[in-house]
């Protein structure tokens, strides 16, 4: 029990180290957390694209990287994606978007935050036919979770997370808010 008491008045002496800060928005009994600003996170997220699915002897969809949207009020990221479309099967080139929404999950054992539970929203080309777009949209839902599940959004550094070790806590929450993510310290079990 002392360890614990001792684990969370460090704590409260951590929050004052540069990367660690109760958040300007949180409610008072939200606990401080780690912010990662959305632009480090379009960073980390761009490093994997483009992407080329084909599909053998009709076309090519290359998948652009991604536009993140921080979506508080749902807790969640949105992306929009663009996605050109060529080959055999098509008279010309074709642009188009789809666009999805993730959560966020933290994985310890290479300290990643990662998104999971995909939601496709839609798949857009204006310059397509309906009936081929409706073909698409088959494939988009596959196309989006290959792209974008299980994706880094952002990796914490052994230094990120060395005031948190010494004080017994690891990353517990992941809270969106409209500067980043908000990732919050919970006490390891014993």
């Amino acid at each position: 029990m002392h360890r614990r008491l001792f684990a969370a008045s460090l704590g409260a002496m951590a929050w004052s180290m540069p990367g660690w800060a109760a958040s300007q928005d949180a409610e008072a009994s939200s606990p401080p957390g780690y912010t990662v600003p959305e632009a480090l996170l379009q960073k980390s997220v761009a490093q994997r694209f483009p992407m080329r699915y084909p599909v053998p002897g009709l076309l090519n969809l290359d998948v652009q990287a991604p536009r993140l949207r921080l979506l508080p009020d749902q807790n969640r990221m949105g992306a929009d994606m663009e996605v050109i479309a060529a080959g055999p099967a098509l008279n010309r080139t074709h642009r188009g978007m789809f666009d999805l929404s993730f959560a966020l999950r933290f994985e310890a054992s290479d300290r990643t935050v990662r998104a999971h539970q995909l939601r496709f929203n839609r798949l857009r080309f204006p310059t397509l036919q309906p009936s081929v777009v409706d073909l698409l949209n088959t494939y988009a839902p596959m196309l989006a979770e290959q792209s974008l599940m299980e994706v880094v959004v952002h990796q914490l550094s052994p230094k990120e997370l060395a005031m948190a070790d010494a004080m017994n806590m690891q990353p517990g929450s992941i809270t969106v808010s409209e500067q980043g993510l908000v990732i919050g310290l919970v006490l390891k079990p014993l």
